[in-house]
């Protein structure tokens, strides 16, 4: 059986000093796999950070990059959210043209996403969004109809559902 070439999210658990993320990010990128999404920052444990790693590759792959993981000391834990339920959720800044003829269409678009208005220019608005990948594409398209001038994303961070504590 040929493993199928699919999305794979991890969440890596991590001593939080300098070099950690470079040495997790290496055993990736050194294996020839690109990382679609990658997010790190510190936890409820000040001494540990959470990676999120979201990226395309074949299960075996997958399995080989988890092993290897598993080896570093500075890893304290490896959660494989693929076929879990889980929240995922991003933060992207757009700039966006908005002349003053239009700029209350651009913030009416913001509103129905619950997005804010971070910025105002005399011909921009800057806005701020969170939200799934697929409320983001949606409020981009959207945007696309004024110009976007800039996007900024954060890289999406991930947490498992609790459907096991109710």
């Amino acid at each position: 059986m040929i493993d199928q070439v699919g999305r794979h999210v991890l969440l890596v658990l991590v001593e939080n000093r300098p070099g950690v993320l470079l040495r997790v990010v290496s055993l990736i990128s050194r294996r020839g796999f690109n990382i679609e999404s990658l997010s790190v920052g510190p936890t409820e444990d000040p001494t540990r950070s959470r990676i999120t790693i979201i990226t395309d590759v074949d299960d075996e792959s997958w399995e080989q990059i988890t092993k290897q993981l598993n080896k570093l000391i500075v890893v304290h834990k490896i959660t494989d959210l693929t076929n879990e339920p889980s929240i995922e959720r991003e933060l992207v800044l757009f700039k966006v043209n908005a002349p003053a003829e239009k700029r209350s269409e651009v913030i009416e678009i913001a509103n129905l996403f619950r997005a804010s208005i971070v910025d105002v220019g005399k011909s921009s608005l800057t806005i701020e969004a969170t939200g799934s990948q697929d409320k983001m594409e949606g409020l981009e398209d959207l945007l696309r109809a004024y110009g976007i001038k800039e996007i900024t994303r954060t890289g999406k961070i991930a947490t498992a559902r609790n459907s096991k504590d109710v």
